[in-house]
């Protein structure tokens, strides 16, 4: 590893409602540097939660992230020419950041017909994940059982 570590920067809680992850979701929407447009997605998405839901939308929200955060994960692990898959443990922040880009990701799939804006794509991924249902959660399950599947290989750990 050539040079310094990179520091971890500390995220500042979103101006609406106050948290941290809400402002790691909007970073993680943004395109191109344009965070206003990503904020009014988040905060309509948002809205329409509240609306349709009885919940608060950050709770709806919370309980989005802990039904799709992954406990492990497949990693190659190059072994004396072949190329295994072993299951790892995924650690704290991973765990957010996969959560938040299988819901993005999720919610850019879904079709334009059934919903109109990127924002009700996003209120409908986050209402499905909270449920244990969706996409994002899908993908989840997927890993989980890749992982097992893959258990055989668990003392090529490093």
């Amino acid at each position: 590893m050539r040079g310094k570590k990179a520091k971890k920067r500390k995220i500042e809680p979103d101006v609406i409602y106050n948290n941290r992850g809400v402002t790691r979701l909007i970073n993680k929407i943004m395109r191109g540097g344009k965070k206003s447009v990503a904020q009014a997605i988040v905060y309509n998405a948002f809205e329409k939660i509240g609306k349709e839901a009885s919940k608060e939308p950050v709770e709806v929200f919370e309980a989005a992230l802990r039904n799709v955060q992954p406990q492990l994960e497949v990693r190659p692990r190059r072994v004396g020419g072949a190329s295994y898959q072993v299951p790892l443990e995924v650690k704290g922040e991973r765990k957010i950041s996969l959560a938040l880009h299988w819901i993005i990701q999720t919610a850019r799939k879904k079709s334009s017909s059934e919903y109109k804006t990127m924002a009700a794509k996003l209120a409908a991924e986050l209402t499905e994940a909270s449920q244990g249902t969706g996409g994002a959660v899908k993908k989840k399950q997927d890993i989980q059982k890749m992982a097992e599947a893959n258990r055989a290989f668990a003392h090529f750990r490093w």
